[in-house]
């Protein structure tokens, strides 16, 4: 009995100078997977939202800081306006605004000024009266017929002259004020007026002279008033005054 078989030859090459051969096999050693980035950009752009949004918050924590501080400031203010307001309706505000209080007032503020009126006198310059009626000094001295400067500075002077006469006569009018320095030998006009005066007839005149100016005055300057003929100068004191005060 015969009995069939496949049978295939295997035939092996045996050489010691070649190496064996080796199967392939190509996911025997699998290649290393690439590097995802992704999820790394991912959280790059949450740290970012992140920031902003924390710098939104800083900022918003500012403006109503700065918001808070406005309304206390205006607060304070508004106090102050009110402390001030219930003052000027207290009587002694009220006095002292109508001058009720005067003497106490010039004294605070300090203010520098006289005010001196017509005083009959037969010799020139004109002399004033200081102390009675309208008359006042306050930081500025009287003394023989002039004024005295106290602070150097700028001064508001002026002077009023009222002339007249009982008969009709042509003559000229004359007034002047002037200084004398303490360092100035001579006498400087200040201000000066002219008028000629004419008339008819025999009944009374009066003529009415004022000067009056800002001038740049030193300490210890004496102020003085001149005029033409100290017998025509009417000594009223609503007519005929004399004064500075210290700007």
């Amino acid at each position: 009995m015969q009995q069939n078989l496949n049978y295939t030859p295997q035939i092996f090459w045996m050489d010691q100078h070649m190496a064996p051969p080796v199967p392939n096999r190509p996911n025997m050693f699998p290649q290393p997977p690439f590097p995802d980035f992704r999820n790394k950009r991912h959280k790059d752009g949450t740290c970012t939202y992140l920031l902003i949004i924390f710098l939104l918050v800083l900022l918003a924590l500012a403006g109503v800081g700065l918001g808070t501080y406005k309304i206390i400031e205006l607060q304070k203010e508004l106090d102050q306006f009110k402390e001030i307001s219930s003052e000027s309706s207290s009587p002694s505000y009220m006095e002292k605004l109508i001058g009720l209080n005067t003497q106490s007032a010039e004294k605070k503020e300090g203010r520098l000024a006289a005010h001196v009126t017509g005083k009959p006198d037969t010799m020139l310059p004109l002399a004033w009266e200081d102390k009675y009626g309208r008359a006042f000094t306050s930081g500025i001295q009287y003394k023989d017929k002039g004024l005295v400067v106290n602070q150097t500075g700028l001064h508001f002077l002026y002077s009023s002259v009222y002339f007249r006469g009982t008969a009709c006569q042509k003559t000229q009018l004359y007034h002047v004020v002037y200084k004398k320095p303490m360092r100035y030998p001579k006498e400087l006009k200040l201000m000066e007026t002219t008028d000629y005066h004419y008339c008819t007839g025999s009944g009374m005149w009066g003529r009415h002279s004022y000067l009056g100016a800002v001038f740049n005055l030193s300490s210890s300057d004496t102020l003085y008033v001149n005029v033409s003929d100290i017998n025509l100068v009417s000594f009223e004191e609503s007519k005929t005054f004399f004064g500075l005060y210290k700007l």
